[in-house]
């Protein structure tokens, strides 16, 4: 629902990977977005509207994205979507981040554009473990990127995982995702993805920072 700039880029990249999409928007020129080699259903209507949905296949779908501009349209659609027709894989996009947490634990999930592109500014703004790429809803457990540190460069994963406190979950290395072994070592040019409890983070932090207890 929602053919707007996000929406006729979602359903086109579907598209590109084989998905059957179909669109819905309440102003039929929003279709143009999605230009004239677009395969799927159009559908003019207001997305949260029940034969709407049916016209536009809910019945036969898998997914269903509410990406609109408004949302109080996007949750309703979303909740209409889950609850009316049994669609589990909803994701509803929010701009107000504090209804976005809310319905995120009700178990819509949710897209809340502006806190995100907050968070993509300050990742990029601050160094390296300020903000993390990812908490989870509960904000319990988080997601951090950060170079490989100098002074564990030659020392083994598994050496810094148990020290510092935390997992690397994979490991960019000259443009390639690797998923560490007991045997691997740390790398000058590595990217580390590492997960960690929130709290453990300033702790973790200072051992990152301060290098491998030889000992």
């Amino acid at each position: 629902m929602g053919c707007g700039r996000v929406g006729s880029t979602l359903a086109r990249s579907l598209e590109d990977r084989n998905h059957t999409v179909s669109v819905i928007d309440s102003e039929p020129d929003a279709f143009r977005r999605l230009g004239p080699g677009f395969n799927g259903d159009k559908v003019t209507g207001q997305g949260f509207d029940q034969e709407v949905l049916e016209k536009a296949g809910i019945r036969r779908a898998d997914a269903f994205a509410a990406v609109s501009s408004g949302d109080n349209s996007n949750i309703i659609a979303a909740r209409v979507a889950r609850e009316t027709f049994g669609i589990q894989q909803v994701v509803a996009r929010i701009y107000d981040p504090g209804r976005a947490e809310v319905y995120q634990r009700l178990g819509i999930t949710t897209v809340a554009t502006v806190k995100w592109t907050a968070d993509q500014m300050l990742r990029r703004l601050l160094p390296a473990g300020a903000e993390p790429t990812f908490r989870d809803p509960s904000g319990t457990i988080r997601l951090d990127q950060l170079p490989a540190p100098e002074p564990w460069v030659g020392h083994r994963t598994v050496h810094f995982q148990e020290q510092v406190g935390c997992r690397i979950a994979w490991i960019d290395r000259l443009g390639e995702g690797m998923l560490p072994t007991r045997e691997s070592m740390i790398q000058e040019g590595d990217i580390l993805h590492v997960t960690m409890r929130e709290e453990h983070a300033p702790r973790a932090y200072e051992v990152i920072d301060r290098g491998p207890d030889e000992s």
